[in-house]
């Protein structure tokens, strides 16, 4: 109607349906002619109008759903219908992005300045450590592994030793010698994850004869960390660390 504004959402909206039905329509002329095919063949393999074949691929109709279909199947390329990612939806490590804001919370109160993806070697950064926690007064480093699920045991705990490694060169240098790298694994206490520690005490029992006790004390309370790699569980939520007790 003369006079009548109209909405942000009705313009912005024009605009990508103007966008959308030029690029199928240029799509849809780019494949017909790799076939070989006029407009009178697709219409007629469509099951449609020559006219409307031609006002799609100039970008000047409507796109139906369901000419478009038939359009999509002659061609041999079916039409899938989707949305753009919804603003609110989680990322995709939601999971394990809440292991880390829990272990970079606790860190914090415990008096340690944290690292979120600490990048253990400039350059590759499948060598980031899930979080760093730094102790400067007392030359302490701690290399904390986030774990929502675990595929791989061995390459997990090879993994792990490589960064500390890595870390240690980064705590020497930036304190000079004798500095302390400790090593803890935040696991979340799904059924499987219980269930796979279960299976394999033996295995955990040696990578980890840290006391699970002092760990959590070492977060919750800001106790000095044990000397030897720790295994401690958080909950499902991941507002909680706790205790893992061997079999």
């Amino acid at each position: 109607m003369p006079g009548v504004r109209r909405s942000k959402l009705a313009i912005d909206a024009a605009r990508r349906n103007h966008e959308l039905r030029a690029r199928v329509g240029r799509e849809i002329q780019t494949m017909r002619e790799r076939r070989g095919w006029t407009r009178i063949e697709l219409a007629r393999r469509a099951g449609v109008g020559r006219m409307v074949v031609g006002r799609i691929e100039r970008g000047t109709s409507n796109l139906d759903v369901d000419v478009l279909q038939r359009v999509g199947v002659a061609l041999g390329r079916p039409v899938l219908v989707t949305f753009g990612r919804d603003p609110l939806e989680a990322p995709i490590d939601a999971g394990h992005l809440a292991i880390q804001e829990l272990v970079l919370r606790l860190g914090r109160d415990a008096g340690y300045t944290g690292t979120f993806e600490l990048p253990s070697r400039p350059g590759e950064s499948w060598r980031s450590v899930d979080v760093g926690l730094a102790d400067p007064v007392q030359r302490r480093m701690i290399l904390v592994e986030c774990w929502n699920t675990i595929g791989d045991i061995g390459a997990a705990t090879r993994s792990t030793e490589r960064k500390r490694v890595d870390l240690d060169a980064i705590a020497t240098g930036r304190w000079g010698h004798d500095p302390s790298v400790r090593v803890l694994w935040v696991v979340r206490a799904t059924a499987r994850n219980r269930a796979l520690i279960h299976r394999y005490p033996e295995v955990f029992t040696t990578r980890f004869p840290g006391s699970s006790r002092a760990w959590v004390d070492c977060l919750m309370s800001g106790a000095p960390p044990p000397e030897e790699p720790g295994l401690v569980w958080c909950d499902i939520g991941a507002t909680r660390i706790f205790e893992w007790r061997r079999s």
